[in-house]
């Protein structure tokens, strides 16, 4: 089990060619979405949204969006990750509802006191993107788990993308781009610096 976990991490990287004839089920793209959903989350928030994008034209206009970056174009299917900002307000049923099954009882009132102050100290928009940032992180290892290659993509112009696809920018920023797919090219070797440059044991 130990090394199947490791040969996953080494199968996986960044993905910049996809075969753009070769379809993913839905089955499979619901699983790397379900790890999504599944992710640890800051107060147990959940700041994430999927947003599932299979149609050509509508993935022809992300790549356009994202700088022209072809693994967009070229991908079965490109998952926009959205990063919830309003619902996340103190004061929002939305956290109030989550946050009582994290904090159930007595529990919840300090619970919401501790997120309140934590709120107003916090750049809250930034915050949630990097919230998202690990759920992306769970879902492309569930891909290569699946034999499917992804690309982390973080250079796109945000505001065309809520654009196109009708986000509403005062309830969610988009936090990062992750096209699904089949590469066209064979993964490289691993490379990556060793531990001993990376950990301290202390």
């Amino acid at each position: 089990m130990k090394n199947t976990i490791l040969d996953i991490f080494h199968r996986r990287y960044a993905c910049h060619a996809f075969l753009p004839d070769r379809v993913i089920t839905r089955t499979d793209l619901d699983i790397v979405l379900e790890a999504g959903r599944l992710s640890p989350s800051s107060f147990g928030l959940e700041q994430w949204k999927f947003v599932a994008v299979s149609k050509a034209d509508e993935k022809t206009a992300l790549q356009a969006a994202c700088f022209n970056q072809p693994q967009v174009g070229s991908a079965s299917t490109v998952v926009v990750i959205l990063a919830k900002t309003a619902e996340l307000d103190p004061d929002s049923e939305y956290v109030e509802r989550l946050m009582a099954r994290e904090y159930p009882g007595a529990a919840l009132a300090p619970a919401l006191a501790n997120y309140r102050a934590f709120h107003a100290a916090t750049d809250i928009k930034a915050w949630s993107i990097a919230q998202c940032h690990i759920a992306a992180a769970n879902m492309m290892t569930a891909a290569a788990a699946l034999g499917l290659d992804t690309c982390a993509i973080g250079g796109f112009d945000p505001e065309a993308i809520k654009t196109l696809l009708g986000i509403d920018g005062d309830r969610h920023e988009i936090a990062l781009i992750l096209p699904v797919g089949y590469c066209a090219d064979l993964a490289p070797e691993k490379q990556r610096l060793p531990l001993s440059e990376l950990v301290e044991y202390r």
